[in-house]
């Protein structure tokens, strides 16, 4: 298995949807329509495999931010830990869904918040400013 990857062809928008394993060349050995379709022991292995080498953390919750105008220092609690973001610009703020956001720091880290409805209130309230 060290000469194979799982790739999610919708990471964002579908996770368990639509992933391929493919060779070190790129070339695809197979299609999985759907993760559900696997035993939960292949399902879980290639979970495994695809979120340690995909690197998008999750924010979970904004403590404060430094400012509500750009560039702003965020303070969150992601899916990988406590830390800081730094937001250059309110364009850095993608919305993909009604409920899905896609933030990208000044490093170039992309952060993702997959269900804005979710989050407490002090953290829409805060998002709010910026959206």
């Amino acid at each position: 298995y060290d000469h194979v990857l799982a790739v999610r062809s919708f990471p964002v928008a579908a996770p368990d949807e639509g992933v391929a394993v493919v060779d070190v060349d790129g070339k695809e050995l197979l299609w999985i329509s759907h993760l559900s379709e696997l035993s939960s022991s292949v399902r879980s292995n290639i979970q495994k495999a695809m979120t340690q080498r995909e690197f998008m953390p999750q924010i979970l919750k904004l403590y404060g931010v430094s400012s509500f105008v750009t560039p702003s220092t965020w303070d969150i609690e992601t899916d990988r830990g406590d830390t800081n973001l730094l937001l250059k610009g309110e364009e850095d703020i993608r919305r993909l869904t009604g409920t899905v956001l896609l933030i990208n720091d000044a490093n170039g880290v992309q952060y993702m918040i997959r269900d804005l409805a979710a989050m407490d209130k002090h953290s829409r309230k805060l998002l709010d400013r910026f959206l």
